[in-house]
């Protein structure tokens, strides 16, 4: 049973990462490409509600073939749960880097998703170290860097490939 959190705690932190990079990757680098506003917030909202399905599905497929092939018998909901773990980071966090753009325009809208999205993804560091036991700061410093260079690689490719 003590095993039960970790899964959870796991499928947290992923899934709010990977919806925080991902997102604000995504979105930036449709924004700097030239995409208006309706085209990014339909952009964004088809890649979260998709992402956070296809991201429980694959947590719950996961976890469910490993205890098969552990022969798990007496841990049947930990994949599901584990599932709307994932799927409710993701959806959550998302909306952090897209709300922005509902509210703002143009590269106001770009740099306080940029900006939004950097702070949760260290704030995210600092409770990931906070729940391990680790280093607080170098937690949070090593998110933070992780996403920032997902976000300069969306906006660099859509730089290039600007329409």
């Amino acid at each position: 049973m003590a095993r039960y959190p970790i899964v959870y705690f796991r499928n947290f932190i992923f899934g709010v990462e990977d919806s925080l990079v991902s997102t604000v990757g995504l979105l930036s680098g449709i924004a700097t490409g030239g995409v208006g506003r309706e085209g990014i917030l339909l952009t964004g909202v088809v890649l979260i509600l998709v992402e956070a399905f296809s991201m429980a599905v694959g947590s719950f497929l996961t976890e469910s073939s490993v205890e098969e092939y552990s022969h798990i018998e007496d841990r049947k909901s930990r994949p599901f749960w584990g599932g709307i773990v994932m799927f409710v980071s993701y959806l959550v966090a998302g909306f952090i880097p897209l709300t922005p753009y509902i509210f703002l325009r143009g590269t106001t809208a770009i740099y306080t998703s940029i900006i939004a999205s950097l702070i949760a993804l260290f704030i995210l560091g600092l409770i990931s170290g906070s729940l391990s036991h680790g280093g607080l700061i170098r937690r949070g410093a090593r998110t933070l860097l992780v996403g920032g260079v997902a976000v300069a690689v969306g906006a660099i490719v859509g730089l290039v490939f600007a329409i």
